[in-house]
This record gives structure tokens, C-alpha cells and sequence, in this order.
């Protein structure tokens, strides 16, 4: 069944298996390998060489999604993401053997920068297998931080053995991304300062790619004075958390902006952890993931990569679920290609009517471009490129399109503008933003 179907009839679903939030029971804390004490003593290893990131309020995105929406700055760690949080953890736990002898791991995202930067910082040797596919500057940075990088297969799945591989061979400590209790322990210092930092905060909304950021958050909040909500988002694209815990075969496969946690197979651990102590989770689609990643740049200031946004996507595509509530949401991160960037915030502007690229039939004749810039002209819209095609048409020899890209301050001052060019009698047809 293709998902977009299954989640069409996503009550009925509920109706036919019992949701998470029935199956969150008290909980035997001898089936879970991580404990509070666990994350409070990963705390205090790495409180000094981590940044302890700020979480602040946001009043405009308060208002707009009728939450209390409090946001978690991770991207303002030292390589922009929470990961190195786990990592590092991992890293001080190791026997000085281990440390001599150095770790390695598959990743072509955030644990590898983590591992890296952590490694090179306490004299541990790091190797890290990454997918021949793996962008350049990803390669480039992570080697910037001393690791060694090996270059293997087109897939993660490539990468994973090839390193497993190299683990046996070399002697070397392999360092899971998320699956892990170490690595979760030390995710998990994210929500424990969230709590301490804003103890009015009654829901955590948490990005899941392999599950081990949401694994600590569940574990600190299953430990507060108060009931604490337990939210998980996935990407549309990727939903494997959300399959597994709801009993559906989805696909995950395509290319999407939360790249970070696009999945395919969550950890063993982790998906006990969730179970047990994940109240739901939701899916978010790739058109809120970019207004969410647009929003926060700019109401916000700050730069997210798209797995970073999809905490707020989750607020803005199931905002019944959190109105009214006290929401701590993750920025786990900030590793966007500047190009990707630059292109998903025009698209922004394009949706909300404040960039637009307009088809224009014209006469071929002097004057003609003249006679249409001037209603540009009088209803104040600013015209960006303008590109005449006269071959490729079916129109007369003597016909033209005009193309014209321009810039207007909202949806209505573009509708404005359209009335008056059809006003003046032009035949004219916005191009659709994807």
C-alpha cells in the first residue's frame, strides 16, 4: 500500500492497533539500558568541552502556532549539532586500550564531525567510512578535524560494512550513531538541560532518524516531577520509526530536505526505548519542512539544516496536537549546503507570493516590452530578469512570451498586479512554485 494512502486512513489505523500513548505503561527500568543517572553522569563528563546552547522563547512563533513554543539552539554547538554530545560521551568511556588503538564509524552527516572534532581534541585516532556520493565539503570538513576519511560503495549500507570490516581488521572501537547506550545517554543531556533551563516546558518535540536523541529526551522526561508528552517527528519520506511502532510497511526512499534523519532502519535499542516511552509520533511532508526552515531564519535568526526544522514542521502540520501546550523544540542542528539554502528560501518567497515569474503573450512590435514594464511600474513591483522567447513557441512568428520574474511585497500586491495587466489586456499566467 503506498503510504500517502495509509495515512489517509491513519484512524482507522489507530482504531485497529492500540496507539503508542496506550501502550506507555509504567515502565520496568531493568529492560531499559539507559537510566537518568545514566544521562546526569554523561552530563557531567561532558558539560566542559560541550556548549551548554541556549533555549529561548519565541514570541512570534508562539503566535503563530497557538503553542508555547521554546526553542533548543543546538546548531550553536562548535559543529553545529547535538551529535557531538553522544559522541564525545562515547569517547570518555572508552578504555585507554581503546583510545590507543582509535574508533571508527560510518557517517556521512553530524557523528561524523562530532566524532572528529572530539577525537582529534583527546589525542584518540578517528576513522570514518563514508558513501563515494558524499558531498565534497562534507569530506573536506570532517578530515578538517583530523579523521581519517575512506571513501566506500554508493550507499550507506556500503559504508556501514565496509567499516565494520575495517573495526575487526584494525582493532577498532566502532562507534555507533545513535544505536548505542553511551551515544543515547549523552543525546539525552540535550533535553536535561532543556528542563532545567525551562521547567514550564510539558511536551518535547524531537526529530527521529535512527531514534537516539529521542531515546535520551524519553529517559530524562520519564524522570521529571511532572506527565511530560514525548512527541517524535519523521520526514514523509523516511517514516521507519513510525512504521515499526504502528505495524505498517511504508517506504522510505526519495530526496528529502531532513537528510539527517532520513532512516531506513532504526536501531534495535532505540525502537525498545521508543516503544516503551514515546507517547506518538508524527510525519511531517517536505513543503512544511522548508516554511519551518525558511520561518526560522527568518523570525528567528538562525540557521537550520532541514532535520533541524522539522521539530517546528511538526507544530505547524498537526497544530491541534500541541495548541495550548508548553513545547520544547530541538534545532538539532545546522549543517545546510549554502546552496540548498539559498534555493529553499526563494522557493519560500515564490509560495508566499512575494516572488513570482509571470508569462506574458506580447505583439512583437517596438514598444511592446515598454507598454507592459510600465504597469509594472505603476503598481510598484520591482521586475527581477526578464526573458523573451521567440523559437521555442507555438505562437505566430510574430507572437512572443515574455517571462518576466518580479518582486512584490505579499499575495495580494501579486494579485493586484495581475488584475492590471489583464486589465490592460495581456494574457498573463504565473509559473507555479514547486
Amino acid at each position: 500500500m503506498d503510504f500517502r494512502v495509509a495515512l489517509g486512513l491513519s484512524g482507522l489505523f489507530r482504531y485497529v492497533a492500540p496507539t503508542m500513548a496506550s501502550v506507555h505503561k509504567q515502565i520496568d527500568a531493568a529492560g531499559v539500558p539507559v537510566t537518568i543517572d545514566d544521562v546526569r553522569a554523561a552530563h557531567a563528563r561532558i558539560g566542559e568541552s560541550i556548549v551548554r546552547t541556549p533555549i529561548l522563547k519565541s514570541r512570534t512563533l508562539s503566535e503563530i502556532t497557538g503553542a508555547n513554543v521554546w526553542l533548543k539552539f543546538e546548531n550553536l554547538q562548535f559543529t553545529a549539532a547535538y551529535k557531538e554530545r553522544g559522541a564525545l560521551n562515547k569517547l570518555l568511556l572508552l578504555s585507554d586500550e581503546q583510545k590507543a588503538r582509535g574508533v571508527i564509524a560510518a557517517s556521512a552527516g553530524n557523528h561524523a564531525q562530532g566524532l572528529a572534532y572530539h577525537g582529534k581534541r583527546l589525542g584518540i585516532p578517528v576513522t570514518i567510512v563514508m558513501p563515494k556520493p558524499t558531498p565534497t565539503v562534507k569530506v573536506q570538513q570532517t578530515e578538517g578535524h583530523g579523521a581519517r576519511v575512506i571513501l566506500n560503495g554508493e550507499r550507506f549500507d556500503d559504508a556501514y560494512e565496509a567499516a565494520r570490516e575495517l573495526e575487526g581488521r584494525e582493532g577498532l572501537t566502532f562507534v555507533h550513531p545513535f544505536d548505542d547506550a553511551d551515544v543515547i545517554a549523552g543525546q539525552g543531556t540535550v533535553a536535561l538541560e532543556m528542563l532545567e533551563d525551562a521547567p514550564d516546558i510539558d511536551t518535547l518535540v524531537v526529530p527521529i532518524g535512527g531514534g537516539g536523541l529521542i531515546s535520551g529526551s524519553a529517559v530524562v522526561a520519564r524522570a521529571a516531577a511532572k506527565t511530560m508528552q514525548v512527541i517524535g517527528v519523521q520526514a514523509e519520506l523516511y517514516p521507519s520509526m513510525y512504521a515499526k511502532m504502528k505495524g505498517l510497511m511504508l517506504p522510505c526512499d526519495g530526496d528529502t530536505l531532513a537528510e539527517g534523519i532520513a532512516v531506513k532502519q532504526p536501531g534495535i535499542v532505540t525502537s525498545g526505548i521508543v516503544r516503551s516511552m514515546v507517547d506518538d509520533i508524527v510525519l511531517v511532508g517536505e513543503r512544511d519542512t522548508e516554511t519551518a526552515l525558511s520561518m526560522l531564519l527568518q523570525i528567528e535568526k538562525t540557521v537550520v539544516e532541514g532535520a533541524g526544522a522539522t521539530g517546528l514542521a511538526a507544530l505547524l502540520s498537526h497544530p491541534r496536537m500541541f495548541r495550548g501546550r508548553n513545547v520544547g523544540v530541538i534545532l538539532t542542528g545546522g549543517n545546510i549546503d549554502t546552496r540548498l539554502l539559498a534555493n529553499v528560501l526563494l522557493r519560500d518567497l515564490a509560495r508566499s507570493g512575494r516572488l513570482a515569474r509571470l508569462s506574458i503573450r506580447l505583439q512583437d512590435r517596438p514598444g511592446a516590452l515598454f507598454h507592459v514594464a510600465r504597469v509594472f511600474d505603476e503598481q510598484s513591483v520591482n521586475i527581477i530578469e526578464v526573458y523573451h522567447q521567440r523559437v521555442f513557441t507555438t505562437l505566430p512568428a510574430k507572437g512572443l512570451i515574455a517571462e518576466i520574474e518580479c518582486e512584490t511585497r505579499d499575495a495580494a500586491h501579486l494579485e493586484r498586479l495581475l488584475k492590471a495587466l489583464r486589465d490592460e489586456g495581456y494574457d498573463v499566467t504565473p509559473i507555479e512554485a514547486a
